[in-house]
């Protein structure tokens, strides 16, 4: 197979991450164009590589950073979505922006990050966690639990708050997480999909979801039940036993591309006269 045949199902996702990186559609083709000529002039990158994806990406950040970057971004070029994704991607550090992208947008594991950006592992993962650090401190929500395991209940409530956000409330059945949010709208959601009381927390979210748009992260021990590729099916679905790392990326994920997401303001502290 020959390097252009190997890297042709590529190119539309570089394009995309092009775009995300630089900002404008336009300026993304031209370092994707850059990209190619420079594998057509000098293919040895590719010679003997495991993963043509990574070495794609990994040539491609190579030609990026050898050029200034194309910093004009215009909106009209962006859908709702969109926009709020890049106002959000524009607070990042570059770095970390990187490894954001190439692992919640391309889908890169830790380990291909790290190719990509020619780190080691431990050093992706920092990057990584760093941008997650940087998206919830600019996105704190509130976030409802739905769970009813209370060991895994207090992990996922430790994990959201270490990220900065805020738990107001824990339900364990299905009729438990309606009256939570009819009290108080949550920027997220993080459901367990069989609960306690032999309910479903996806029937639980479909209710909620009636009444207002919010961000859902399900989490189950039986995702190939799920995941089938017929509607109704959770976009973003982590698998019991979850990772930490895995789970933070996912609520950074989830939170940055929803364009309804805010930043929590912090309560405001009386002044005694």
């Amino acid at each position: 197979m020959s390097i252009s045949q190997a890297i042709s199902s590529h190119i539309p996702y570089l394009r995309r991450f092009s775009r995300a990186l630089t900002g404008s559609q336009a300026g993304g083709d031209a370092y994707v164009l850059a990209t190619l000529e420079a594998i057509v002039a000098d293919p040895s990158e590719f010679e003997g590589a495991d993963d043509v994806r990574t070495a794609l990406y990994r040539l491609f950040l190579k030609v990026w950073r050898s050029a200034p970057v194309n910093d004009h971004v215009d909106d009209l070029d962006f859908s709702a979505d969109e926009r709020g994704a890049h106002r959000n991607l524009e607070a990042i550090t570059l770095r970390p922006r990187i490894a954001f992208l190439l692992s919640s947008l391309e889908g890169f594991s830790t380990a291909e990050t790290a190719q990509a950006l020619g780190c080691t592992v431990e050093e992706a993962g920092a990057l990584i966690d760093a941008a997650g650090k940087e998206i919830a401190n600019q996105i704190r929500t509130d976030v409802v639990i739905i769970e009813d395991e209370p060991f895994i209940a207090l992990d996922l409530q430790t994990l959201v708050e270490e990220q900065g956000h805020r738990v107001i409330a824990v339900a364990r059945t299905h009729r438990e997480a309606v009256e939570a949010v009819a009290k108080e709208r949550p920027g997220l959601i993080l459901a367990d999909i069989q609960l306690a009381d032999g309910s479903s927390g996806l029937e639980a979210v479909n209710e909620i979801l009636g009444s207002f748009s919010v961000p859902v992260i399900f989490i189950t021990a039986y995702p190939e039940r799920f995941l089938t590729g017929a509607p109704p099916e959770p976009a973003f679905l982590i698998t019991k036993p979850f990772g930490v790392d895995s789970l933070k990326a996912v609520i950074s994920q989830a939170l940055f591309f929803d364009r309804k997401s805010h930043r929590k303001e912090e309560p405001k502290s009386s002044v005694l006269a």
